[in-house]
């Protein structure tokens, strides 16, 4: 067998337990039978407040992909998202946008290990609590964070983006 094999490229699960590990936090991951592909199944899953939940919604602003971490009981501001990332109109990006953009599918989209440049914004709201619980790259997993660590690690700038 000769070490000039590929290896293979870590999948969207083990990219983010990677990542986690790297900075202390992968005892934080929490692993579903079932799908936490809503923020109310992921509250329930996680038996947490569904605010606490951090849906990653991938908008496109003016061409620019622009991932926006917003409180599981809150809806994205499509609006303040725009006006934020210096365009004029904000609408979700399709499934192959979210990939391209972040390296995630829809419903895993983890706002840790994201490409450079992307911009992050992070829903105000979610300074109501001390612990939030952002998705950890696929639809039936999670990981339980401090909101410090989450905005520090995913470089979020902090607005009100939700309604």
């Amino acid at each position: 067998m000769s070490d000039a094999t590929p290896k293979r490229k870590p999948g969207s699960a083990e990219r983010v337990r990677i990542y986690l590990e790297a900075h202390g936090l992968a005892d934080g991951i929490i692993t579903s039978e079932q799908s936490t592909k809503t923020a109310q199944m992921a509250a329930d899953a996680a038996g947490c407040e569904l605010g606490q939940i951090v849906k990653s919604l991938v908008f496109v602003v003016d061409g620019r992909p622009t991932l926006a971490l917003v409180a599981g009981d809150r809806r994205g501001d499509d609006k303040a998202i725009a006006k934020l990332a210096g365009g004029t109109e904000a609408r979700f990006a399709d499934a192959e946008t979210v990939r391209q953009s972040t390296g995630y599918a829809i419903g895993g989209v983890s706002p840790f290990d994201l490409p450079e440049g992307l911009l992050v914004l992070a829903d105000e709201s979610l300074s109501r609590f001390e612990d939030v619980y952002p998705a950890a790259g696929t639809p039936s997993s999670m990981v339980r964070v401090r909101l410090d660590q989450l905005l520090e690690l995913s470089g979020a700038t902090v607005a009100r983006i939700s309604h």
